[in-house]
């Protein structure tokens, strides 16, 4: 038995700020290196001193595993290797890899450039840190080291992200990381295979929640948005640059086309052809109608969508614009929220979830007055909606994973604590599997049990699984012993006949042998007890040799003798058995004492 260690220093019973270490086989492993958008101390990123109170990491985990790009999972990483100290190696997609560091660089650009905060990592950081990357394609084994592997598997969600299979010996883990288990316009679902790890670590970020039918959402959206602009209002959608937008562009370029309209739909500027670039490199982790349609015609060549100017946000008439970040919290979308806020002809349509302590949140909860960092307060007049095109599992999708994973073990990260609560209990209620939900700072010990495959003789099975008793029939379910020489050939184990494992290994065999003596009071001669014994064992063991042996003995199986000798009244009767055929002996005692059967 070996305990799997847990301990979130981020993300646990909180969403943000994804960072899981976990501890199986002797190897540390970080899963994630995410900030936190709801706040801009030193609570923003990870507690590394958990790890090591000083000095480098590099000693103290054996690698670090980035699941995608967003930034509360991964906007925390040239932190941690450049000015805490990790030269280990990190791993990600090739997509990750390549996105990663453009969303890095806003994020620096926005908190140093524009906030003017210091004690924060510069652009050659990104650079350096991004060096040590080691880039993974799906279903691929990569060894870390001798003992510790990974795999990859498509989740959805966003542009390359994963969902990883790590193993050591016996022990493995699945961390899902985020994920969707529907496919939509432009990315596929997530699928895994169904490796049946001792624990699987899911994101619970919708784990209460059930969606409605897609269409119905989508409807909605373009409805509520079409009202909008026929008023002459403004739509703000709050988006982050890649994954959603692409889904609401593709459905609002469509509807456009459709109806015919003229209003202008706009998109932070840069970011439309940075997305078109990497959609084009990286097709095959798109959805399949993407792929099949792609040399006719690009899903993301917007013909109605147009790059944004922060000029235009005065613009006088309706318009509709995607800006990032997602969750209001910084950034363009923060800066036209608190221009168009204070007019009730607006609307914001929050399209995904947000973090505790954002703007987003906020208005979502119904503040209608939000106070800025620099004491402004904003009066919010404009309609606020919320509309989950959120690309998370809902509660639905979580279980179906783990109903295809057939894990033994569920630990839930990445969502809200009260909500994890039920879900937790749904899980243990539909599977019966145990499910751990930590704190952050908290570790979970996952007791596992490993069984070892053996390799055997077909010779060893069929002498030892045939049941003594031949009047019952073997029963598959049944539990056997088997007896044999247990033997080491590289990594895999062998149970071989100790006569050939003896054989092999140039030793001399010693048997070990029972006896027993049995008196009975019965006339005739020797010779006739024998003879009825011999056949009583034939009826006894129909499918077992039963054979007279040259000194008038009884041979059954491969290793019982059975003697008789004594007077005419009195006949003494010595049965001898290796251990090996225990059954046998001990069913032999039983026929042959009357008084016992």
């Amino acid at each position: 038995m070996s305990d799997i260690k847990v301990t979130p220093l981020g993300a646990g019973q909180d969403v943000g700020r994804s960072c899981i270490l976990i501890s199986l086989g002797g190897k540390n492993i970080m899963l994630d290196c995410g900030m936190h958008m709801g706040y801009n101390d030193d609570r923003r990123f990870p507690d590394f001193t958990y790890i090591a109170r000083e000095g480098r990491l590099t000693e103290k985990i054996n690698c670090v595993i980035i699941s995608h790009f967003h930034l509360d999972h991964c906007g925390a990483l040239p932190y941690m290797t450049e000015m805490v100290g990790y030269d280990g190696p990190v791993y990600m997609t090739h997509p990750t890899k390549a996105i990663c560091p453009i969303l890095l660089e806003d994020y620096r650009k926005i908190t140093v450039e524009r906030k003017g905060e210091v004690n924060f990592f510069t652009s050659e950081m990104i650079k350096t840190c991004m060096k040590k990357v080691i880039t993974v394609n799906l279903h691929q084994v990569i060894q870390v080291d001798d003992d510790l592997e990974i795999k990859a598997y498509y989740a959805g969600h966003v542009l390359g992200a994963a969902m990883f299979q790590i193993r050591v010996g016996q022990s493995s883990v699945v961390y899902t990381g985020d994920y969707n288990m529907t496919p939509d316009r432009h990315l596929g679902a997530a699928w895994i295979d169904k490796c049946r790890p001792d624990l699987l670590i899911t994101e619970s970020t919708y784990a209460t929640t059930i969606r409605d039918s897609k269409r119905c959402r989508e409807r909605d959206f373009l409805k509520k948005v079409h009202c909008c602009v026929e008023k002459g209002g403004k739509v703000l959608i709050p988006v982050f640059a890649l994954g959603r937008a692409q889904e609401l562009c593709i459905l609002l370029e469509s509807y456009w086309d459709r109806m015919n309209l003229k209003v202008p739909i706009y998109f932070s500027l840069g970011l439309t052809e940075k997305a078109n670039h990497y959609y084009k490199l990286y097709i095959t982790w798109t959805s399949e109608k993407i792929k099949k349609t792609f040399v006719q015609r690009n899903m993301f060549e917007f013909k109605h969508i147009k790059p944004f100017d922060r000029a235009y946000i005065e613009n006088p008439g309706p318009m509709v614009v995607f800006a990032t970040p997602g969750m209001l919290h910084a950034g363009l979308s923060l800066q036209i929220f608190k221009r168009w806020a204070p007019n009730e002809n607006n609307m914001v349509i929050m399209p995904g979830y947000c973090v505790a302590g954002t703007v987003g949140h906020r208005i979502l909860n119904g503040a209608r007055k939000i106070e800025m960092e620099n004491k402004q307060i904003i009066e919010v007049k404009m309609a606020v909606e919320y509309m989950s095109f959120s690309a998370h599992a809902d509660a639905k999708g979580i279980m179906q994973l783990i109903s295809h994973c057939e894990p033994r073990n569920v630990l839930l990260v990445h969502g809200e604590g009260e909500k994890m609560v039920f879900l937790k209990n749904k899980i243990k209620q539909e599977f019966g599997v145990e499910c751990y939900m930590p704190e952050n700072g908290e570790t979970s010990v996952i007791k596992v049990k490993h069984n070892i495959p053996l390799d055997t003789s077909l010779n060893l099975l069929k002498r030892q699984l045939v049941p003594a008793d031949e009047s019952e029939e073997p029963d598959p379910k049944h539990l056997k012993i088997l007896h044999g020489a247990l033997q080491m050939r590289g990594s895999r184990m062998q149970l071989t006949e100790p006569s050939v494992a003896f054989r092999e290994l140039g030793l001399e065999e010693y048997e070990l042998r029972f006896t027993c003596d049995i008196t009975l009071e019965e006339g005739g001669s020797v010779s006739n007890t024998t003879d009825r014994i011999y056949r009583l064992l034939q009826r006894e063991f129909p499918k077992c040799s039963v054979q007279f042996s040259n000194d008038g003995s009884i041979n059954v199986g491969d290793s019982v003798i059975v003697k008789v000798s004594g007077e005419d009244d009195c006949k003494n009767i010595l049965v001898s058995w290796s251990h090996q055929d225990e059954d046998i002996g001990s069913h032999i005692q039983r026929v042959l004492r009357p008084e016992q059967s």
